[in-house]
């Protein structure tokens, strides 16, 4: 059972919750989100907000802050074979009533992400999430432009109305 090793990143001004499934190996190993350098998060969310892309853990967290953004994951523990989101089994969530702020909406990057938060985390939280398709290197059906696109008309409506 490989257990979740890295807290949300939130504060009490964070409106947006952005949630993955689970971390890679690289994050675990990093011990932040999106470690590995092939995936495509910060460079997807970094054009989205037209920021520079953060390079430092502090720099990722001070942009995420700054647009009133929460990270985090949507399982605690599970079992899992590397990396792959398919080899996940027996997921414990995550406690999202630790991210004390007031999230008004909650999307989730990939598929797997957006499945476990309706099956574990919609019936706690009440609220719907807005799937996004994966940053990860292994949804080779879309080019980083092409996420960068979607992921910006789904969140750019959710970051104007609190910002």
């Amino acid at each position: 059972m490989e257990q979740h090793n890295i807290p949300p990143v939130w504060d009490e001004q964070s409106h947006i919750l952005i949630l993955g499934s689970f971390p890679s190996v690289k994050s675990r190993e990093g011990r932040f989100f999106y470690h590995h350098p092939q995936n495509r998060f910060w460079k997807v969310l970094a054009a989205v907000l037209e920021e520079p892309l953060p390079e430092t853990v502090e720099e990722k967290k001070a942009m995420l802050l700054r647009n009133r953004i929460a990270l985090w994951d949507v399982i605690a523990s599970c079992e899992i074979q590397g990396s792959g989101d398919s080899s996940i089994r027996n997921a414990v969530p995550n406690d999202l009533s630790v991210i004390r702020a007031p999230v008004a909406a909650v999307f989730c990057n990939g598929q797997t992400a957006h499945k476990l938060y309706k099956k574990h985390l919609q019936p706690v939280t009440g609220k719907e999430a807005i799937p996004l398709p994966s940053t990860s290197p292994a949804n080779a059906a879309r080019s980083q432009a092409q996420l960068t696109e979607i992921w910006r008309a789904a969140l750019k409506p959710a970051l104007d109305s609190f910002l």
